[in-house]
């Protein structure tokens, strides 16, 4: 099933035909589906062990120094209308990370390295909350005592009882900031004078401290000028179309004239940057867009760790980004969704089957230094070939290319038997 969500993801009914008819595994002829089941509920019941045991050996495989921990969650929705069946415990509507709000859903958690490797994965009710989870993932991790662990999270999961919880059995976290909250702190570590130090061309950061003694609290403001860039481009573009269909408005009368400020005005772009007077008429916010501007390429990150160099917490904080690629990989790659399960055990057995693909996949992309649809389209390459004679029958591997010797090597994987398999009639 692990090999079957990583290369060619189907339903456990169709992999069925799959495992007889696409491809060749020694000593399995054909699966049946309630074997598939029932094998689903087995590694669900070895759930916590197999994620400690996989890990650990993976952390030695590849020699991985555990000390920072990313986590995020997404969402996967199944193909089911929620008036379709009564109300569950699990599968439920809520924010909608696929933008399908109209589908029931579940939350999907995963925990990965700075070098990517997912190591645990939690499933959740589909109205959970990202700000809810955070103790669960903390005591999960801390029961495998993996030694000094540093938490980065984004702002969706900054609350101070998060940050408190995070910093237990020696822990430390980093967690993004919301640069528009109206937090005191915060605003207090955006308004503070300082030079920013250059990390490289599009990152510049500097460290700020709010309070002494033991609240004290430590963020790092981070600044990228390509983006600030970016932005600022981007806000003269939306401005520039404000004051044209504003002068527009002008040509306009009755209804049609109503009709279009009402449009402009709760336009989820153009809106922010207007505002209406009382008199009814629509004028540019000039005071949104001086405010805005001083947000551009800029993000902010508190931390509780004093030892970590600012650089070094904003390119830690930079690498959420490879959780937001293994989250992408089970949507796209190894097609995670629609789900078609019901049960709650099945829902969390299909996605443990889809982190397994998922380890697979990274440790072998990690170990080639290939992407892991190049490796897929190299090594679907080898087939297996079954003649039948009257004496009985051979099955026989294509002759290995150069590339597909080279994969399996730097993989250390043995390479596949000439005839892996001969039957005769005797």
């Amino acid at each position: 099933m692990v090999a079957n969500r990583a290369l060619n993801p189907t339903s456990k009914l169709a992999l069925e035909k799959w495992s007889s008819d696409d491809v060749f595994i020694p000593g399995l002829n054909e699966v049946k589906v309630h074997n598939l089941y029932r094998a689903m509920d087995f590694l669900l019941e070895a759930k916590d062990e197999l994620e400690e045991q996989v890990y650990h050996s993976v952390a030695h495989l590849l020699n991985l120094e555990v000390d920072i921990i990313y986590f995020d969650t997404t969402s996967t929705y199944f193909e089911v209308q929620p008036g379709e069946v009564e109300e569950e415990e699990f599968r439920k509507l809520g924010y909608s990370k696929d933008k399908r709000p109209d589908l029931l859903q579940a939350v999907i958690g995963l925990a990965v390295t700075k070098g990517g490797i997912p190591i645990k994965s939690w499933v959740w009710p589909g109205n959970t909350q990202d700000i809810t989870v955070v103790d669960k993932v903390k005591d999960d991790l801390v029961g495998w005592k993996l030694g000094r662990v540093i938490s980065v999270m984004d702002s969706g999961f900054a609350s101070d009882d998060n940050m408190k919880y995070l910093q237990r059995a020696g822990g430390h976290y980093i967690m993004g900031q919301k640069l528009r909250s109206a937090n005191k702190e915060i605003q207090e570590a955006l308004s503070r004078p300082g030079r920013y130090q250059k990390v490289k061309d599009n990152l510049h950061v500097k460290e700020i401290i709010i309070g002494d003694g033991p609240s004290r609290s430590r963020y790092i403001m981070a600044y990228n000028p390509k983006e600030a860039r970016r932005q600022k481009e981007e806000r003269l573009e939306i401005v520039d179309n404000i004051k044209n269909q504003l002068k527009s408005l002008r040509q306009l009368e009755g209804k049609a004239h109503t009709k279009t400020m009402c449009k402009l005005r709760s336009h989820k772009v153009y809106g922010r940057y207007i505002r209406q007077l009382k008199d009814g008429r629509l004028k540019l916010n000039k005071m949104k867009i001086r405010k805005d501007e001083k947000y551009d390429g800029k993000y902010i990150m508190k931390t509780s760790d004093d030892m970590m160099e600012a650089s070094d917490v904003a390119l830690g904080y930079k690498q959420l980004i490879d959780i937001e690629t293994a989250f992408r990989t089970l949507k796209q790659d190894l097609s995670i969704r629609p789900i078609y399960h019901r049960l709650e055990k099945r829902i969390k057995a299909h996605v443990l089957l889809n982190w397994l693909a998922l380890l697979l996949v990274r440790v072998m992309e990690n170990k080639t230094d290939m992407t892991w649809n190049n490796l897929r389209h190299e090594l679907n390459k080898i087939q297996v070939g079954k003649f039948i004679f009257n004496s009985g029958e051979v099955f026989q591997r294509t002759e290995l290319e150069k590339k597909q010797k080279q994969i399996l090597d730097m993989l250390e994987i043995k390479r596949p038997s000439r005839y892996p398999e001969i039957n005769t009639n005797s």
